[in-house]
């Protein structure tokens, strides 16, 4: 059976992949029949982050041919119109976002007595640098947490009392 795959190429810590159809016995960087396209997950600027060839693609998909999750992905990903794409981008900044203020918030809550003691004033330079990052309507969401994190800070300090 035949798979539309990627195959990995690049150095070490620096992946490029191939679109390719492949049997689906053989390794992944193995034999191929032939290559449709390919996917830089690192590319910066104008290089071109995705290339396929839709017109090969369809002709393996009516010869049996199955495709792997990923490229399917890809697939929809290269079809998807701007408005598509900008609000893909945009739920995947505030979901990035969200990750960004609950490691702050986490840090916050775990190191008041370090701060207190060294004297370190890292965590606080953690958040003012989220806010900096966040688009004019995502820091009133962050804002709530850093709000938040004195009610959380007053508790840790007790215990370490007691």
């Amino acid at each position: 059976m035949l798979t539309i795959r990627l195959a990995r190429a690049g150095a070490k810590k620096r992946p490029f992949f191939h679109i390719t159809v492949a049997d689906s016995r053989k390794p992944r960087d193995g034999r191929f029949v032939e290559r449709v396209g390919y996917f830089n997950p690192i590319s910066r600027g104008k290089e071109v982050r995705l290339e396929i060839d839709q017109e090969r693609i369809d002709y393996w998909l009516s010869q049996g041919a199955q495709v792997s999750d990923r490229v399917l992905t890809l697939i929809k990903e290269k079809n998807e119109t701007p408005e598509e794409k900008a609000k893909r981008e945009q739920t995947k900044e505030k979901r990035r976002l969200r990750k960004v203020a609950k490691r702050a918030k986490a840090k916050t809550s775990d190191e008041p007595a370090k701060t207190v003691e060294d004297g370190e004033e890292a965590p606080a330079e953690e958040v003012a640098e989220a806010a900096e990052e966040a688009p004019a309507e995502e820091a009133p969401a962050e804002e709530a947490p850093a709000e938040e994190a004195p009610a959380e800070e007053a508790p840790a300090e007790e215990k370490p009392e007691k």
